[in-house]
């Protein structure tokens, strides 16, 4: 892992923790994110609405589904609502791996999230781009004979290449036992003061991001069972009273393995 933390370029976590009123930012996040909220002021409302929607994903999989064992992985940098939270007030035993490879998350996590007994939290340094080491060591606190939600919220527009991305889903996907869900959400390309800002932060040297269309992320479920009411805007997903009700362009859904 590299421990050396960058504070001259922007970093998308952070940025997405500024917009969502956290305080583990840097003034380079803040004067990125206020770059891209003066062309797409709507960002702020779609960083609320993800974290909204995992609470939502979160509940449903451990509350209507009887899911025990997620996978968080790309988590970025810990808010209100976590993972592990969500899923344990059900499930007091629930079990959470969180996977990122950047120092000042995997910091941040070990010293905030933590779960009580009988309740597991645990925490792997590893890259996406390498599914396979990722998977062993989620192996050592996870039962892969056992369903998992793998949850990859906002992180597969940092894979570059789409078939690279594609890759990697089916390689997760292949790995989890038959009645594991994929939970995702990713942004999409349907809005031009979106792409414009998204053009502007990936010029900045920070880790790009790509904004893909619907149609590419609805491939990343293929031959999965999608759950009602299928790949939607984020706050169309099953929502709640608090739900924002602002449109969003990120889309999200949940898929089961057969």
């Amino acid at each position: 892992m590299n421990n050396t933390i960058d504070t001259s370029v922007p970093h998308s976590a952070r940025i997405w923790n500024y917009w969502m009123g956290g305080k583990d930012h840097y003034p380079v996040d803040q004067e990125a994110g206020d770059a891209y909220a003066a062309i797409a002021p709507h960002i702020e409302t779609m960083a609320r609405a993800s974290r909204e929607y995992l609470v939502r994903a979160v509940t449903h999989l451990t509350r209507d589904h009887g899911v025990r064992q997620f996978l968080d992985i790309g988590t970025g940098l810990p808010t209100h609502a976590n993972t592990h939270q969500v899923a344990q007030q059900i499930a007091p035993d629930a079990r959470i791996v969180y996977v990122d490879n950047d120092p000042i998350v995997l910091a941040h996590a070990h010293a905030l999230l933590y779960s009580k007994p009988p309740g597991v939290t645990a925490y792997v340094d590893a890259d996406l781009h390498a599914p396979e080491e990722l998977l062993r060591s989620a192996a050592r606190t996870l039962d892969f004979t056992q369903p998992i939600g793998v949850m990859l919220m906002g992180i597969l527009g940092h894979i570059e290449d789409y078939a690279e991305a594609l890759a990697i889903v089916r390689h997760l996907l292949a790995v989890i036992p038959s009645g594991s869900y994929f939970v995702h959400y990713d942004g999409t390309n349907t809005d031009d003061d979106l792409v414009k800002g998204q053009a502007g932060y990936n010029d900045t040297g920070a880790l790009p991001y790509i904004l893909r269309s619907p149609e590419q992320i609805a491939n990343y479920y293929s031959g999965l069972e999608v759950l009602a009411p299928g790949i939607v805007p984020c706050p169309l997903w099953r929502p709640g009273s608090e739900t924002s009700p602002e449109p969003t362009h990120i889309h999200g859904g949940i898929g089961r393995k057969p």
